[in-house]
């Protein structure tokens, strides 16, 4: 595996693939649920790119940026260990300029949910995603349904900008006790890691829900709620798969979302139905 550090280098190391190439972005701290977006990389492309950069531009004034969990050695070793071809490593000053070029997401699908809370963050994710699809030309890029909202602007945005590769929508990788694995999840005590399995546990109620054959979106909301309600719920939604509002239930096309704060860590969930 090759650690490259610069555009240059990455460029160099590039040219040197043949076939085609699987790329994963990611902001390090990796966990099982990144090696499986690895995993599929390997498996599905002749080589394999990832990428560990916690990018500013994404991160709001008083968020995280600062004290974001940072694990360089075992993210190189897990690397390693699933096959990956070259690992991208650059700086903030590699991947900005003074003169810097907007990139918008659209306001209509970016300012709901997590932009809401987070207003301005779906343009940074855009700029840098968009950087390393430039730098790294790959066939497929993985990304995974955890950030369902992040992965639908992305979706959107190789569509709209007709970028010349696929995005491959990766399965939620759980904990034993079903917690969403997440990065931030490094942050929570022993208390809040138990409270924080309510943000799952209001999707099975959704589930049962559905399964007993609850379409309505308002009554599964309200028994979802009550679940959350120990903890500070920031939103709990059901949209279809294009982020427009539903009134009901669609099977096939529909995503319900969770946002709660656990101590003073920020969480999301959701569930595919």
């Amino acid at each position: 595996m090759k650690i490259v550090k610069t555009i240059d280098e990455l460029k160099l190391a590039r040219s040197e693939l043949k076939g085609t190439i699987g790329f994963v972005p990611t902001m390090g701290a990796l966990h099982n649920g990144h090696l499986s977006l690895m995993q599929n990389a390997v498996a599905q492309n002749d080589h394999a790119i990832v990428s560990v950069f916690v990018n500013p531009t994404q991160f709001l004034v008083g968020e995280d940026f600062n004290t974001y969990p940072k694990r360089t050695q075992a993210d190189i070793k897990i690397c390693e260990l699933a096959g990956v071809s070259i690992l991208f490593m650059p700086t903030p000053e590699v991947m900005y300029s003074s003169l810097e070029p907007s990139i918008l997401a659209p306001s209509a699908k970016a300012y709901i949910l997590e932009g809401l809370a987070r207003p301005g963050h779906f343009d940074g994710v855009l700029r840098v995603v968009l950087k390393l699809f430039n730098l790294t030309k790959p066939t497929r890029a993985y990304f995974g349904k955890k950030d369902a909202q992040q992965l639908y602007l992305i979706q959107n945005m190789v569509k709209s900008l007709f970028l010349d590769l696929e995005i491959v929508p990766c399965e939620i990788v759980r904990e034993d006790d079903d917690l969403a694995l997440s990065s931030r999840n490094v942050y929570l005590n022993a208390k809040e890691r138990q409270e924080a399995l309510l943000l799952c546990e209001s999707l099975k109620v959704a589930t049962h829900d559905i399964i007993a054959g609850e379409r309505h979106i308002e009554a599964i909301k309200a028994e979802m709620l009550r679940t959350l309600a120990p903890l500070h719920v920031e939103y709990v939604e059901i949209l279809n798969r294009d982020f427009d509002t539903i009134e009901t239930i669609e099977i096939g096309n529909s995503i319900i979302l969770v946002c709660a704060k656990v101590g003073t860590t920020r969480l999301i969930d959701n569930l595919w139905i």
